[in-house]
């Protein structure tokens, strides 16, 4: 019988029809499918590297590590020591993330991933996955950047949430079909812009009205959002797609953009665990605050051509 609603022949690739029972075709295709599976846990046994501090993050320089390592740095700059951390390199690209030490830490297999050997609560270590629990947790163990009060506390809540639910479109949505599709799909790529456009409207109504997403005061909403969308607005994600979404109209977000990015804190919280770009801009792991200065990839290459 005929499909009178989705001919088949109008399908992509033409002729397709979605069988009754899905299976999984290893490498089907995009940017990603080296890495992709349907099923969890481990594929080999790794145990994670432990170094000198009692935080140890492991992740890679995307913008949800990104999120993390700007809250670390953030807190070390307004003056709370015993946020000093190790991060560690996860090359996900390369399925580090299936390793059976980073399976314990994230069940999920996604960074970034902390351990905290020093609780509040003096017990064993403890695990935190998922980056709004990482930023929640942080702010909650050293009482900042998150408001005590209850309704800047809520209003920052609000927009913490929302940059979780809303970034998967930006990214695994936008940015799969945009950048990293094996085929450019016109239905797929329009229903996605249009919805990122929208959210950069949400962003920008908002954002006319107030200093920070939370109002006047800084918070770990700012620093969810800013990796995911002020990077866009910088037109610095997924090739050219800050020019195909047109991110220049968005005059409040711009504003927010650069008032944020121009914070010690986010420099150098975007450099960690980053793995392209400009060398001098790549810190590939983070051990001590003096990496920065000693440790970036043009310094270790200049470094490494000196003993050649």
């Amino acid at each position: 019988m005929t499909d009178t609603k989705f001919p088949p022949e109008n399908n992509l690739p033409a002729g397709y029809v979605p069988p009754k029972v899905w299976t999984w075709e290893p490498g089907n295709g995009g940017a990603f499918a080296s890495i992709n599976r349907p099923i969890a846990g481990p594929t080999q046994e790794k145990e994670l590297p432990v170094g000198k501090h009692p935080l140890q993050l492991y992740s890679m320089g995307t913008p949800n590590g990104v999120k993390v390592t700007i809250m670390l740095e953030e807190l070390l700059a307004a003056g709370h020591s015993d946020a000093d951390y190790d991060a560690w390199l996860i090359r996900i690209g390369d399925g580090d993330q299936f390793g059976s030490g980073f399976v314990e830490v994230n069940p999920n297999s996604k960074i970034p991933a902390l351990m905290d050997h020093a609780p509040k609560d003096g017990g064993k270590p403890l695990r935190i996955f998922e980056s709004g629990s990482i930023l929640v947790y942080l702010a909650e163990k050293f009482g900042a950047f998150l408001p005590a009060d209850l309704r800047g506390r809520t209003e920052a809540m609000n927009w913490l949430f929302w940059q979780m639910g809303s970034a998967p479109f930006l990214g695994g949505g936008f940015g799969h079909f945009y950048a990293y599709a094996p085929m450019k799909i016109e239905y797929a790529i329009n229903r996605y812009a249009m919805e990122v456009k929208r959210q950069m409207d949400v962003l920008n109504r908002h954002l006319a009205e107030n200093e920070y997403m939370a109002g006047a005061e800084y918070t770990v909403a700012d620093m969810a959002i800013w990796p995911w969308y002020g990077r866009l607005a910088e037109k610095d994600a997924y090739n050219d797609a800050g020019d195909f979404l047109s991110v220049d109209e968005y005059a409040h977000v711009q504003r927010w953009t650069k008032q944020v990015g121009e914070r010690r804190g986010v420099k150098r919280g975007a450099m960690v665990n980053r793995t392209y770009g400009d060398p001098s801009s790549q810190l590939h792991e983070r051990h001590d605050a003096a990496d920065f200065d000693t440790k970036t990839q043009d310094k270790i290459g200049q470094n490494t051509a000196g003993k050649a």
